[in-house]
């Protein structure tokens, strides 16, 4: 019971102090709810904005639970978490965080285009969009079963795969750092940020934001690998990133019109 009180606070504050300060930093910072000069962006609404906190404090005892879960299967000696350093050689802590990235992020994407088959996304996913257009804020806003299925996933992880403490930590960061990131949206940032190279192979804000717009497409978490295998990448977005060019924002009327997708 400890540990899951404790997990939940250092969730809990971990999001409202990350997300809160990219809110801040691209919302707030220029004086109004989007960039400075762009009468044409949507500003979001404060009640979408509660109803994201309020999504993310309860996928927040998920996590803490399932957290909590983890170091009980600890103290019990079923997980492969280990301590020491020297267990296993240093160039393994790179190797370990890498992999699970890009297992959580097959997961993810399995997970995730799943949910938005029609008989599921009422109960698993429908939470998550309902911000139009997302902010920091719904980085962590997810349904409680699809907090539960991604949940899972780090619980399974640990008891298979050895993981130092420190690598642990390091994807849980990498994870809610991404997950902001991706929810900036380019529309509220400036015209010109960069959108170079890497966005070809990284998720980020451009690419995530035409998920929110068009839910047939962009189903992953960190890379583009199983977008662009599998179909489900945006032709377009592929041409301006390929291209050196930057994702401009949707013309008016298009995020109507993609509700439909």
């Amino acid at each position: 019971m400890y540990y899951g009180f404790a997990f939940f606070a250092i969730i809990l504050i971990r999001y409202i102090l990350m997300a809160g300060f990219a809110y801040w930093l691209v919302y707030l910072r220029t004086g109004g709810s989007a960039v400075a000069g762009r009468p044409d962006v949507q500003a979001p609404s404060s009640a979408a904005m509660r109803e994201d906190i309020r999504l993310s404090v309860v996928s927040t005892v998920v996590f803490a639970l399932a957290t909590a879960a983890v170091m009980m299967f600890q103290d019990r000696g079923m997980t492969q978490l280990y301590g020491r350093v020297q267990d296993h050689p240093w160039w393994y802590l790179g190797l370990s965080y890498a992999a699970v990235l890009v297992l959580q992020d097959g997961w993810f994407y399995v997970t995730h285009r799943l949910l938005h088959r029609p008989a599921l996304f009422p109960w698993f996913h429908r939470g998550h969009h309902r911000s139009r257009p997302p902010t920091p804020w719904t980085s962590f806003a997810f349904d409680p079963l699809e907090a539960l299925l991604q949940a899972l996933f780090l619980v399974a992880v640990v008891l298979v795969l050895p993981l130092h403490f420190i690598t642990l930590m390091a994807v849980l960061t990498t994870m809610t750092v991404w997950a902001i990131v991706n929810h900036l949206g380019p529309d509220h940032l400036p015209l010109g940020f960069p959108h170079h190279w890497l966005g070809r192979w990284m998720i980020g804000p451009a690419h995530h934001s035409l998920h929110h717009r068009r839910h047939g497409v962009h189903f992953g978490l960190y890379f583009t690998f199983w977008d662009r295998l599998l179909g489900t990448e945006d032709p377009d977005y592929g041409a301006s990133v390929s291209t050196g060019g930057s994702v401009a924002p949707l013309p008016p009327g298009t995020m109507t019109a993609a509700r439909g997708a």
